[in-house]
């Protein structure tokens, strides 16, 4: 007996088949973001990514204020990276200003800023744990970012917005026995790591959903303009601590980690590896950094650049975030273009998306290290 389907319910195209899905912006899996999915069952026919909903005009702002009065304001859209996204500006800064960094306070700059890396990393981890069912995993790094958030708040002063970074150097100074503090817990948190390992990387499940799905081969890597572990995760050796070093990275041990595979496994190991490297750059400056000097280069009231623009980026928990700044003999900048890793890597999501089961969606999307606050800046 043919079923007879109610008027309306024929499937005259290809198209009628096609269900269209919201995924955000309320939707906590999608991070402030909307994505606007096309799915034919189980499976993803398109997908279009929907940015915006976070622009906070961080750029705009920045030609009102003069060079000191954006640090604040710069480090928001990722507060849990805060001396990464400031970096670059600092640089930019000294530079259009003629500004010598004090030896101490460059140590001091990198130590705080790998700190910072492992405490965006670890969020990034945990909402990544989340996005499998892995609660194990959303709890542990979670607790274990508290170790790197304690030693920043000992060094600024705060525990999230640190606004440590300042043209010319750093605030202030670190405190007594900071250094002992500091190695002690960054040597527990490298034997911590390893425990990741067993409990979250050799785990079935992680790489039934996440091996062979959404691979990025290393020529639509470097095609498609990705940064960070998306790009190193493809096997391409490319670190901007490592090929244009800034500060003191030139003089520090540490090893570039770099996938083949290209899939979403890859691409969630590179940036766990990576802490491993932070911990190594952190007991290393250290051990070199000089005892005692100054931290901060004194600058005059409402300093002013000349007619000149300058571009200086570094290697951000996301990727190369860089600055451009174009100064016209004001103590306000110009005009001030953030490049920011997120915005590249979002650039190939519906290609990894095409093709996929609804379900990989998750480890696909939150494998390309966007965060959109900072995408929309």
């Amino acid at each position: 007996m043919t079923t007879q389907l109610p008027p309306g319910m024929h499937l005259e195209t290809v198209d009628d088949k096609i269900m269209t899905l919201n995924v955000g912006p309320q939707h906590p899996g999608s991070g402030h973001m909307r994505l606007i999915i096309k799915v034919d069952g189980d499976y993803i026919v398109s997908c279009d990514p929907d940015p915006g909903y976070v622009h906070r005009g961080e750029e705009k702002m920045a030609e009102y204020r003069n060079y000191i009065q954006n640090i604040p304001h710069l480090e928001r859209p990722v507060i849990h990276d805060s001396s990464n996204i400031l970096y670059p500006y600092c640089l930019g800064v000294e530079e259009l200003l003629g500004i010598e960094v004090p030896e101490r306070a460059k140590y001091i700059r990198v130590i705080a800023a790998e700190l910072n890396r492992c405490i965006y990393i670890l969020y990034w981890l945990a909402i990544y744990g989340i996005f499998l069912g892995h609660s194990t995993m959303f709890m542990w790094p979670a607790g274990d970012r508290e170790l790197f958030i304690d030693l920043l708040e000992a060094m600024s002063g705060a525990r999230v917005t640190h606004a440590y970074l300042v043209p010319g150097g750093v605030r202030n100074d670190l405190p007594s026995n900071f250094e002992e503090r500091c190695l002690r817990q960054v040597e527990y948190f490298e034997k911590r790591l390893k425990e990741y390992e067993a409990v979250f990387y050799q785990n079935p499940l992680l790489k039934a959903r996440t091996e062979g799905s959404g691979i990025l081969s290393r020529t639509d890597a470097i095609r498609l303009g990705t940064t960070g572990s998306v790009l190193r995760a493809s096997g391409v050796d490319f670190d901007v601590r490592k090929k244009e070093p800034y500060d003191v990275y030139e003089n520090l041990d540490f090893q570039t980690i770099v996938m083949k595979e290209g899939d979403s496994y890859a691409r969630s190991r590179v940036p766990y590896l990576e802490m491993f490297e932070s911990c190594r750059i952190i007991k290393d400056a250290l051990r070199k950094m000089p005892k005692s000097g100054s931290v901060r280069t004194k600058l005059k009231p409402n300093p002013k650049g000349g007619n000149d623009e300058v571009y200086r980026r570094v290697e951000s928990g996301r990727g190369a975030i860089g600055y451009y700044i174009v100064s016209n003999n004001r103590p306000e900048p110009y005009r001030v273009k953030i490049s920011v890793g997120s915005f590249r890597n979002l650039i190939c999501m519906p290609y990894l998306l095409k093709g996929e089961k609804l379900g990989n969606m998750p480890a696909v999307y939150w494998g390309l290290n966007y965060w959109p606050v900072e995408a929309d800046r």
